[in-house]
């Protein structure tokens, strides 16, 4: 794709603002399965019909499911469907905001109505951005149960040197995961239950001879259940009403990662990062506590 970040191709991003999109799925046992095994998480292995489904793991629902020759070189769907086609060849997860307003269990018929909410423009240290914000609001029979807001962000350039980011201000963490090592074989499960063809995150001559990584991208979203599952597990089953996160730098295929928390600024809320050993920040987030315990 040729870069071409004129103001006059940003402001005819614009148009795309209001745009939606209705998608369905159908959340099954076999799915939840899929994911605890990937994410070696303590809640158990088997999942039946009518069990709550843990509240991050909607997240690999929906996926966008086009033909092999209407996907881009990067191996996502091309521009222009759905997503406004900005002018930038780079595309990573930025960062999400959610509301959980209802459970969702398994068995559920889900629908998500994704809305185009915002393209902002930006300049960055490394040149320009773009960050297009999607709302998706995911419902069962019974209403609403997950608003969430999702950022992407476009750029000409990888962060390249700038993802060593170790001046990040001081978290005193009160719980600690132990380590975590996202390898290959935990990178293609995640993207194949996410039906993610991005080739950052599988295909290493890719990664590091086109988009200029060293390595493997591990996942956003992946980063981010790893970081709620700690929550889960290190705040004794806490159950949240929100959650906001914001990815600060890549994390890569091999590095040893760490989840760290500690009781947030806010009254009822976790403030949390993934970090690897090395002192590199990856992800910061804000969690809030539900008030109350959903009905069983």
């Amino acid at each position: 794709m040729t870069s071409d970040p004129s103001s006059s191709a940003l402001e005819a991003l614009q148009a795309w603002v209001g745009r939606s999109e209705t998608n369905a799925d159908v959340v099954t046992p076999q799915l939840a399965e899929r994911l605890s095994a990937t994410l070696e998480a303590r809640r158990g292995t088997s999942f039946a019909r009518g069990d709550e489904l843990p509240q991050m793991w909607y997240s690999v629902l929906f996926p966008r499911v086009v033909p092999r020759s209407q996907l881009g070189r990067d191996g996502h769907p091309a521009l222009g469907d759905f997503l406004p086609p900005v002018p930038l060849p780079k595309r990573m997860f930025a960062g999400k905001r959610i509301e959980f307003v209802a459970p969702i269990r398994i068995g559920d018929e889900l629908e998500r109505v994704s809305t185009i909410a915002s393209v902002t423009p930006k300049q960055g240290s490394s040149g320009p951005l773009v960050f297009v914000t999607v709302r998706h609001v995911v419902s069962n029979a019974a209403g609403t149960a997950v608003i969430e807001e999702q950022d992407v962000v476009y750029r000409d350039s990888t962060l390249g040197k700038q993802g060593a980011a170790k001046g990040a201000p001081e978290f005193q963490a009160e719980r600690r995961s132990d380590p975590i090592v996202a390898d290959t074989v935990m990178l293609f499960r995640y993207s194949a239950l996410c039906f993610n063809g991005h080739r950052i995150h599988y295909d290493q001559p890719y990664a590091t001879q086109v988009e200029g990584y060293p390595g493997l991208v591990v996942n956003g979203g992946l980063s981010t259940l790893c970081a709620t599952e700690h929550l889960y597990e290190a705040w004794e089953g806490v159950r949240l009403a929100r959650i906001s996160t914001r990815n600060t730098a890549p994390l890569f295929e091999g590095e040893v990662f760490h989840v760290e928390s500690r009781t947030g600024d806010e009254p009822g809320t976790i403030a949390f990062r993934v970090v690897t050993e090395s002192g590199k920040t990856t992800l910061q987030g804000v969690a809030t506590r539900a008030a109350h315990p959903a009905a069983a």
